[in-house]
């Protein structure tokens, strides 16, 4: 848990819900979150204890929205001001609105509406193929389809955590490609990205993000208007 001195009134209590039970992306999702936790915010990683190793199927979703779920619900007593669903899909989105007033947002939402609001062309780089459509039906959700690309690498999210040598030559190859494509940012779309968006901006010249900053931000200006209401 990332902690920063404050007040007990105006501190902001935010979980960050790795949906599957990989520990090697937890463990990227945590480092980067503690290097991008505002002061008065205290920020804490978590992923459920049993389910999928890697979300890559219709399955798959259905089991960790019940673990995230079951998840939230063992958190209660914390009572947490917002949640982040680490993951790019819209994993137990809709089922933790209904039963929490608190903001809940994934990175996918928090990181194609970032990338859309130049009004340029963006696009997404996932891992594995099968993810490509449900990223495209979200897009059309938040209204971005005409301006949003999204491919994949081929590669699943445990290899792509890794950075195995196949993960990262298809990841660069996917950046180049946007870049030819003329597309003004890059939105990386898997939690197994968690960490790499830095970089790799430097690298390319081009914005580069993965929705985590994106997500924090959202959540927390959520908060502020709440306590303006």
């Amino acid at each position: 848990m990332n902690t920063q001195t404050t007040s007990p009134e105006n501190t902001a209590r935010i979980l960050i819900i790795n949906p599957n039970t990989n520990g090697n992306v937890t463990h990227s999702i945590r480092q980067l979150i503690s290097s991008i936790t505002p002061a008065g915010t205290i920020t804490k990683v978590t992923s459920p204890a049993h389910g999928p190793y890697a979300i890559e199927s219709e399955q798959h979703k259905k089991e960790a929205t019940q673990h995230v779920l079951t998840l939230i619900e063992q958190h209660n007593t914390e009572s947490f001001d917002g949640y982040i669903m680490a993951c790019f899909d819209d994993i137990a989105i809709s089922e933790a609105r209904a039963i929490t007033q608190a903001p809940v947002i994934s990175l996918a939402e928090a990181g194609m509406r970032s990338a859309a609001a130049s009004g340029n062309l963006f696009t997404v780089i996932t891992t594995f193929e099968e993810a490509v459509p449900t990223i495209k039906k979200l897009s059309t959700a938040y209204g971005l389809s005409k301006r949003c690309h999204v491919v994949a690498t081929g590669i699943g999210v445990s290899d792509t955590a890794a950075q195995t040598k196949q993960a990262e030559a298809r990841l660069h190859e996917a950046i180049q490609e946007a870049i030819r494509l003329k597309s003004t940012a890059v939105v990386l779309g898997s939690g197994a990205f968690a960490g790499r968006a830095t970089a790799l901006q430097k690298r390319y010249g081009i914005k580069i993000s993965d929705g985590f900053a994106e997500a924090l931000d959202y959540t927390l200006n959520n908060l502020q208007l709440q306590k303006r209401a």
